[in-house]
């Protein structure tokens, strides 16, 4: 079964946060997906993480290597879609696209984010949640 994990559960893992050994159990038996641009906001939160001296670049770049040895098929979305989601939502685009993947996929969401995780109810997605971050 699909499972889309987002980037607050990425960064988690890659970074063998303290929700590490939960997240690899709650995925365990599922195929993790996610939308493409994933990758690309995992590098700029490291990014930040660099710039607020919380990593280096040495761990930064452990940190993408980690994710890309994670087994993670990324996936298109409909553009429009995620247009009336997050035009529904009043939300922002990164969220409107895990979002229509879920939906599209039939497929639970696994995150840290309550925020996203409340949306994502509100759409009657199923939510996998792990720790205490986000809105």
């Amino acid at each position: 079964m699909n499972m889309v994990i987002d980037t607050s559960a990425i960064i988690a893992s890659v970074m063998r946060g303290p929700e590490r050994d939960a997240l690899a159990e709650a995925a365990s038996g599922h195929v993790l997906i996610a939308p493409g641009f994933v990758r690309w906001e995992v590098c700029q939160a490291l990014s930040v993480m660099i710039r607020q001296k919380g990593i280096d670049v040495v761990e930064a770049r452990r940190g993408m290597e980690i994710l890309d040895n994670i087994p993670l098929r990324y996936v298109d979305v409909d553009m429009e879609q995620v247009l009336s989601i997050a035009s529904r939502m009043k939300g922002v685009a990164a969220d409107a696209f895990l979002l229509e993947t879920a939906v599209r996929y039939n497929a639970p969401l696994l995150t840290l984010d309550r925020s996203l995780g409340r949306a994502a109810e509100s759409l009657g997605i199923d939510v996998v949640r792990m720790g205490n971050q986000g809105g």
